[in-house]
């Protein structure tokens, strides 16, 4: 299994608007992630993203200050994010690994009575799906025990996916299509929604990002949180003047560990303010972005879906 997309540069695509003219469609996606604290494994455990403490243990030890910061987020960050965004008036998104609807459920059960949309997001964050990069078998079963957790524990089936560290395979769109979802997170390499084609229908891109993330802008790159706010609001007021003609997306991708530290909240409750003061954001769920380019696609790139190839 494979999938592709024509490459089309945003110069040579159609002027597209959101609905309503809106010029930005803004996604704050939440992480509820879950890990295992060991694995049978004598290698270094890349437990779902970069270390707090850089002398990683192998799978099979317990690094409890790596394990406890991360859990941190479970217990404290999440909430304080929680009712942050609820007095901001706010309904982020957010991503769910089947393993926290099982062992985590307060998070989740948070989230749906906000009104938040859950992307499915993996069985348990530590393992990756490019582990099986050449056993889509095995690929396909972690994906489908993935999606039966999610349907008992959300109430419907899921429309779209995210993998742990975006470490999907050439098999996983197409899995996710003979599934009936029509979004995918992984590909990083647009500001707007484009088609993916596999051999079993076609899937909508709708980007997460590791550039607008803020594992990347505080843990790898040691910014502030005053830093954090003025490149989220730097982004979105690009975007926002680019917008006027072709309409753009923006993700921002939040780890409760990290942005749900009480010095670090305030990044998000200042950018949230400044995004609600202009008028063309579209605070947008990926299914609603998905299932309107579905039928929008041929105004913005013509005949992106090919005919599956026997």
């Amino acid at each position: 299994m494979t999938f592709d997309f024509d490459y089309v540069p945003i110069s040579h695509r159609k002027p597209m608007q959101w609905p309503g003219g809106k010029r930005v469609a803004l996604i704050v996606s939440l992480n509820l992630e879950t890990w295992e604290r060991t694995k049978d494994t004598d290698e270094p455990y890349y437990a779902g993203g970069p270390p707090i403490l850089p002398n990683v243990l192998p799978g099979n030890k317990v690094d409890m200050p790596n394990w406890c910061w991360r859990e941190y987020g479970q217990r404290v960050g999440i909430w304080r994010l929680f009712d942050m965004f609820e007095q901001q008036g706010v309904v982020p998104g957010v991503t769910l690994n089947a393993m926290t609807a099982l062992h985590r459920r307060a998070m989740l059960e948070r989230a749906l009575q906000m009104g938040c949309e859950v992307t499915a997001h993996n069985y348990e964050q530590g393992e990756l799906l490019s582990d099986y990069a050449f056993e889509p078998d095995l690929e396909r079963e972690v994906i489908l025990k993935t999606l039966k957790v999610y349907e008992e524990f959300v109430g419907h089936k899921a429309k779209g996916w995210l993998s742990s560290s975006l470490r999907g395979t050439e098999s996983t769109p197409a899995i996710l299509a003979e599934q009936g979802l029509i979004y995918y997170c992984d590909l990083m390499n647009d500001d707007q929604p484009y088609i993916v084609n596999t051999e079993n229908g076609p899937i909508v891109s709708t980007p997460y990002s590791n550039e607008i993330n803020d594992f990347t802008i505080i843990n790898r790159r040691g910014h502030t949180t005053s830093e954090f706010r003025d490149i989220l609001i730097e982004e979105l007021s690009v975007l926002y003047e680019e917008g006027g003609t072709h309409c753009r997306m923006m993700n921002v991708g939040l780890h409760p560990h990290v942005s749900g530290r009480a010095y670090r909240v305030r990044a998000i409750r200042e950018f949230l303010a400044y995004a609600k003061s202009l008028p063309d954001v579209w605070f947008a769920t990926r299914s609603e972005i998905a299932s309107w380019y579905l039928k929008n696609h041929q105004n913005h790139i013509p005949n992106q879906i090919k005919q599956p190839t026997s």
